[in-house]
């Protein structure tokens, strides 16, 4: 700004928000009232002479005035006309012009009506004026008035465009955008091309409804966008908008739902009247799960406020017309509390699943949010996205937005590949706390329980790769982390790599115990794990010695991970044996991991030496230091070499089953656990 002003460029001002205007503000008509009566006390004296009661009386006497009123709390004495003196008339007071004098009367005077008739002069009396009474009953009520007026839009929130007031419960809270507003397309929605497919048939008919009515067809009235946290769902609604080039309502479910029983439901007929004025349109409804919850949810009566509300909900959307061009889209992380009729066709005739992006879609997703970010000749995008397994959209454009904020901190010229990789396990393991001081004996713990983490996961064919092992510690009472990523995204995963992914998950205990004589408390959230593995395997996959049963009730998708209570639906003795099994399959990860650790030793202490001197080491390091990672096997002749017929045949449900049984993998970092977190011995 400095530099403008020396060019002699004058600032531009900010310009002044569409509709608002100062005079809405009691503050401003105030202070203009305050003037006025100023000016009004300024100037009301003007063309009078202002004497004292007694001066005004010693004038009379001396048979100054020629004439003299009297008011209600005054007196007025005009005086004579000044004597002319010469030849030419002129006047011997100058211009000859005089000003009555006035004087405030003191109220019951005796005296004043016996020394106007002692003048012998002409006199009146004057009658309260006009400008009096405005003064003293008008101006009171005129400003009462002003200020109950303002009082009721401010509460009714029409004053401006500012937030809406208490009288207004009644009216729609949605936010309003046209087709320039929302700025955003399907070409700013990557990674979920399918869902966008799904949408487009929405922007053709809001384009050309004709080529869908000559054949008898109807858009769907609704469409719900279900998916985890993050996905896109609301940035897909704007894009849809966008596309389509119509008003776009905005609001949330929770806008809907107040205090007082029938304002939700006046609050949906105002919105559907709105909508229906400015057809065709789009209306979106986020977290709808906290407006339409299921009715039957409890046994001892639900929500008077909420339930009205989702009822008129439910009948709008089966009153307005298909033809108008109102479609309802909504967006919710928990489907599985959705009322059922609120799913029905006719109302949410489409429902839209906006699945965390594989990784060409995580590619694209880096690449929209890279577009402004200046990057180093090193970054590799695609790297990136391989490194990011299970990572949904706001995740990778929190990567792009810590890595940017990184290299600005280095004072770098361009953000490079070590801050995109720092950005990565920031989200995967938190933050570095350098600062934390560890003593000599707990750091040799923690190296050599993140060196038997990474030897055993290194040596088993079946477990993921290890990309990193440090010491700093990180997040919440984490010590160390050992950071394992998967070659591909993984839908499925077999029973071997399970049961190597629970013996790396034992490594780190059984190294304390092979070193030290002794575990450690830092082990606490390893044994969570591996037991919360062989739980699933046992009751859920059918992978122990029970036998292909499925002992838990079938469950909807759960996107927020939020654990269900459950109900046992098996007897006390199958229970005790899913006990013995669970034992039994964390028993051999234990076993199956001293094997390995007994026979590499050396590889053991090489490693844990190098942690304590370097405190971290990378991926080439390892291969250095531990040699070629073991191979994993070919599965059903991979190479087209074994027959087809000897290939287990998956039937189309139970590979559908499979695929939404386990959770999307994501990078997985071993924290071990110090006195900051949960270090509770097991």
């Amino acid at each position: 700004m400095a530099e403008r002003e020396k060019s002699g460029v004058r600032p531009e001002r900010p310009a002044r928000l569409p509709g608002h205007s100062p005079f809405t503000s009691p503050l401003v008509w105030l202070v203009v009232m305050a003037l006025g009566v100023f000016l009004f006390r300024a100037f009301q004296d003007v063309g009078v002479h202002r004497v004292d009661y007694s001066q005004w009386k010693e004038m009379l006497r001396s048979g100054t005035f020629e004439r003299v009123v009297v008011g209600p709390d005054y007196v007025r004495g005009y005086p004579r006309p000044p004597a002319t003196k010469g030849a030419g008339g002129a006047a011997a007071g100058g211009s000859g012009l005089s000003f009555p004098y006035l004087a405030t009367r003191w109220p019951g005077d005796p005296e004043l009506f016996a020394l106007v008739e002692s003048a012998k002069i002409p006199y009146d009396a004057a009658a309260p004026g006009l400008s009096d009474s405005i003064w003293l009953w008008m101006v009171p009520l005129g400003f009462g008035l002003f200020f109950w007026g303002w009082a009721m839009r401010r509460a009714g929130g029409s004053i401006g465009q500012g937030p809406p007031g208490v009288m207004s419960f009644g009216k729609s809270r949605a936010r309003i955008h046209m087709e320039p507003d929302t700025g955003v397309t399907f070409q700013d929605a990557a990674g979920i091309e399918e869902a966008v497919e799904e949408l487009q048939e929405i922007v053709e008919f809001l384009k050309t409804p004709e080529k869908y009515r000559r054949l008898g067809g109807r858009i769907p009235k609704g469409a719900l966008l279900i998916g985890p946290p993050g996905t896109g769902k609301t940035l897909l609604a704007r894009a849809t908008a966008g596309e389509a080039g119509v008003p776009f309502f905005s609001l949330s479910g929770s806008e809907f739902v107040e205090m007082f029983v029938g304002v939700g439901a006046a609050r949906v007929r105002d919105l559907f009247q709105q909508a229906a004025a400015k057809a065709p349109c789009i209306v979106f409804i986020d977290e709808l799960d906290a407006l339409g919850k299921s009715r039957n949810a409890g046994f001892m009566g639900g929500h008077d406020e909420r339930e009205q509300t989702l009822n008129q909900l439910l009948a709008e959307m089966d009153g307005f017309d298909a033809r108008a061009g109102l479609i309802i889209m909504g967006a919710t992380n928990r489907p599985e509390i959705l009322d059922p009729a609120l799913l029905r066709p006719g109302r949410f005739d489409r429902q839209v699943l906006v699945d965390r992006p594989d990784r060409r879609g995580r590619e694209r997703i880096l690449q929209i949010h890279a577009r402004e970010v200046k990057l180093a000749p090193d970054v590799d995008l695609r790297s990136i996205a391989a490194r990011t397994p299970g990572f949904a959209g706001a995740d990778l454009a929190n990567v792009v937005n810590e890595a940017a904020l990184l290299a600005a901190r280095r004072n770098k010229p361009a953000v490079g590949r070590a801050e995109f990789e720092e950005a990565v396990e920031r989200v995967v393991a938190g933050l570095e706390k350098k600062s934390r001081r560890i003593n000599e004996r707990e750091k040799e713990i923690v190296a050599f329980h993140e060196s038997g983490h990474a030897l055993v996961s290194w040596m088993l064919p079946c477990a993921d790769r290890v990309t990193k092992v440090s010491i700093i510690p990180r997040g919440l009472g984490a010590l160390g982390y050992t950071l394992q990523l998967p070659l591909d995204d993984r839908y499925l995963l077999t029973r071997s790599e399970l049961r190597d992914r629970m013996a790396g998950l034992m490594g780190g205990r059984v190294a304390e115990e092979e070193i030290f004589g002794e575990p450690s408390t830092g082990a606490a959230n390893d044994l969570q794990q591996a037991t919360g593995l062989a739980r699933l395997m046992v009751r859920e996959y059918g992978m122990s010695a029970l036998g292909p049963l499925a002992l838990v009730e079938e469950r909807g998708p759960t996107f927020l991970g939020v654990k269900v209570p459950e109900t046992r639906p098996y007897s006390d003795r199958t229970a005790l044996e899913v006990d013995r099994e669970v034992r039994a399959i964390v028993l051999e990860a234990e076993r199956r991991a001293r094997e390995v650790l007994r026979g590499h030793l050396d590889k053991l202490h090489a490693l844990a030496a190098r942690l304590l001197s370097a405190e971290v080491v990378e991926e080439e390091e390892l291969l250095r230091l531990l040699g070629p990672k073991a191979a994993r096997a070919a599965v059903f002749g991979t190479l087209g070499g074994s027959d087809p017929a000897e290939r287990p045949s998956v039937p189309a449900a139970t590979a559908s089953a499979g695929s939404t049984g386990w959770p999307k993998p994501r990078a997985v970092a071993r924290p071990l656990e110090g006195d900051g977190g949960a270090a509770e011995p097991g």
